[in-house]
């Protein structure tokens, strides 16, 4: 039987109800209000049914600024995933909207009959539009984390038993090939076997072939959370709370930033020592990520809370730290919002902000990280929920196409070429915003 489990949301809005009860009450139905309406009419009706497949399967993946399907149609395990995901979710949310059941399922199939790998097991990072594989059969942790967060979702929707049995399936696959027995965690790039690809001494040394990350790390910690409600196996259990402590106490630096690349042995992977035009030239290996610091805050909420560790003030205390650190380093005070990049140079005081441009994901998964502190901490001098406001009247104003729907992939603020950009791509579907909207349109709401 799945382990019942109340959402992290709720949990957390009763913590803070009595302390907040009538605090920004207006504002916040308003907001959610506006959410809504931005989720429904603004980006699911723009996605759904018309991202759908119905001659090869699957989801398009590029559609032009007025969401018209465009050139390169290739599919990757990533963007379908989070697809099937999405789809999953919001029939959860709106059971009498059929599209969205029938993309789940639509999904599914996709994943199963075409990018599962039927010989050596795992999912094919790229495929074409038709189906056939691309590059050199290769594959990673972190497409295979996202196939197991579609699988387990899509079984919690649907009660479909094959997919509980292919997400089991691809937890094994990376069990046997790209857990490490040894240091703990996860390799990323695999070999189709799914054995790791080592780093060989004459690796490029821009590239992060052989290395841990982050990136990897967090999005596994947040697939075996998502199974482990639908599957409480008790080594399932002992790998999230391995990935939860990993993340929590190696991956994330002291200063409360993450660490983007690591050595097998989880040292850093770091250009500190070197000259600047070495540094900015491996910028991709080593950097602060601001986006990537306030999602994996929440990513670690969920797993405690999940994980049943009660009282886990270590866990919320790195979190806050994390949230603190990309506010008063990396946030837009002008007219908010999250910066891309920032960099320690050894030899200049503070923190450098080395892309000052704000993606569109940082911003979703910064409106979800920012009201969920301001119900842990309602009164913290941070003052979490007048940024969380901030940050949606930014998102409002600058990311949102209120004319041809979605989200723009940066802020016009920074990049106004956005405006006519592709809405779609392999690395830009719905799943970041989908989640944030979901998550802070319910925690806006439950204390109504």
């Amino acid at each position: 039987m799945p382990m019942k489990t109340y959402p992290l949301l709720f949990i957390i809005t009763l913590i803070c109800l009595s302390a907040c009860k009538n605090k920004n009450q207006s504002t916040r139905h308003r907001i959610a209000d506006a959410m809504e309406h931005n989720l429904t009419s603004e980006v699911l009706n723009k996605w759904y049914p018309q991202s759908m497949d119905t001659i090869d399967g699957g989801f398009i993946s590029s559609f032009t600024y007025d969401f018209n399907p465009t050139s390169n149609q290739d599919k990757m395990i990533v963007t379908q995933a989070r697809h099937t995901w999405t789809n999953a979710k919001a029939a959860l949310r709106y059971p009498k909207d059929d599209p969205y059941k029938t993309g789940a399922r639509h999904g599914f199939e996709f994943l199963k009959d075409v990018m599962w790998d039927k010989t050596y097991g795992g999912f094919y990072t790229l495929v074409d539009k038709q189906g056939n594989v691309k590059g050199d059969s290769s594959k990673t942790a972190y497409g295979n984390a996202f196939g197991i967060y579609a699988l387990a979702a899509y079984y919690a929707m649907s009660k479909d038993t094959m997919a509980l049995a292919l997400a089991k399936a691809t937890f094994y696959w990376l069990e046997k090939g790209s857990h490490d027995p040894v240091w703990k965690g996860y390799y990323q790039h695999l070999q189709r076997n799914g054995m790791p690809t080592p780093r060989q001494p004459n690796t490029p040394s821009t590239a992060d072939t052989g290395y841990k990350d982050q990136n990897s790390s967090i999005h596994l910690l947040e697939a075996l959370t998502e199974l482990y409600q639908v599957w409480p196996d008790q080594l399932l259990r002992e790998r999230l709370n391995e990935m939860l402590l990993l993340v929590r106490d190696t991956i994330v630096s002291p200063k409360g930033y993450l660490t983007l690349f690591l050595y097998p042995d989880w040292k850093p992977v770091s250009f500190v020592d070197s000259a600047e035009e070495v540094i900015d030239r491996h910028h991709f290996l080593d950097h602060v990520s601001f986006g990537h610091d306030v999602e994996t805050a929440y990513l670690m909420l969920e797993a405690s809370h999940v994980l049943g560790l009660h009282n886990d003030t270590t866990t919320l205390r790195i979190a806050k730290k994390m949230v603190d650190h990309a506010l008063v380093n990396g946030w837009d005070t002008t007219v908010g919002g999250f910066y891309d990049e920032g960099y320690y140079y050894k030899d200049k005081p503070g923190i450098t902000i080395t892309h000052d441009t704000k993606n569109w994901w940082a911003q979703a998964e910064g409106l979800n990280a920012l009201l969920l502190m301001a119900d842990l901490f309602p009164h913290d001098d941070m003052q979490y929920y007048a940024k969380f406001e901030m940050l949606w009247k930014y998102t409002d104003a600058y990311l949102i196409d209120h004319t041809y729907g979605d989200w723009y992939a940066g802020g016009l603020d920074k990049q106004p070429e956005m405006k006519t950009a592709l809405k779609g791509n392999i690395w830009k579907a719905i799943y970041h915003h989908y989640r944030s909207l979901d998550n802070c349109i319910q925690r806006l709401r439950a204390q109504e």
